[in-house]
């Protein structure tokens, strides 16, 4: 049994780095398919409940990258409307 070199703090980070990338585009594309559904039963309460715990999973992410506090984040938001 071989056991793989260990990667570098380098080598993991642009390993994550690009997976993050390819999880991004996967949602915007899921974000197109969940629109077409809302599209389709416009009438849902569900499909606004599931963007919404994206949304608020999405505002703890930026928080927790940036260092800011979730209420900033959420101030940028309300800023951007």
């Amino acid at each position: 049994m071989t056991n793989a070199p260990e990667r570098t703090a380098a080598e993991t980070y642009a390993a994550h780095q690009s997976d993050i990338a390819r999880l991004l585009d996967v949602l915007g594309m899921e974000l197109d398919r969940h629109a077409d559904r809302a599209k389709a039963d416009p009438r849902n309460w569900g499909m606004a409940g599931d963007l919404g715990k994206v949304r608020s999973d999405l505002i703890d992410t930026v928080a927790f990258i940036s260092c800011m506090d979730r209420a900033e984040v959420e101030r940028f938001l309300c800023d951007a409307n």
